[in-house]
């Protein structure tokens, strides 16, 4: 119940089903998974594909928009590592 009033910025759990359960009673509409482990951040809303609503224009954009925006703030704090980013040239130099 600490991460619910907000005493953590984060919940870590070890498998995706976990964390699942909690977040979608948290925050349906504004969870975000974000996978580990890539040089690069995955970030995808915590519900489903939702089928059943595709098409009708009833769907909540919360958890989408917040998946797009923290990826986009994470991919800002990851230097590139392609050839020619100026990370890279500066630290040949």
């Amino acid at each position: 119940m600490r991460a619910r009033r907000g005493d953590y910025d984060a919940v870590l759990t070890m498998y995706h089903d976990q964390g699942q359960i909690a977040m979608k009673l948290m925050g349906f509409d504004r969870g975000v998974t974000l996978l580990g482990g890539f040089p690069f951040p995955i970030c995808t809303p915590a519900h489903g594909t939702a089928y059943d609503i595709a098409g009708k224009g009833v769907a909540n954009i919360g958890a989408t928009r917040a998946a797009v925006l923290l990826a986009a703030a994470m991919a800002l704090r990851v230097p590139s590592r392609s050839p020619t980013s100026p990370a890279t040239r500066a630290a040949r130099s």
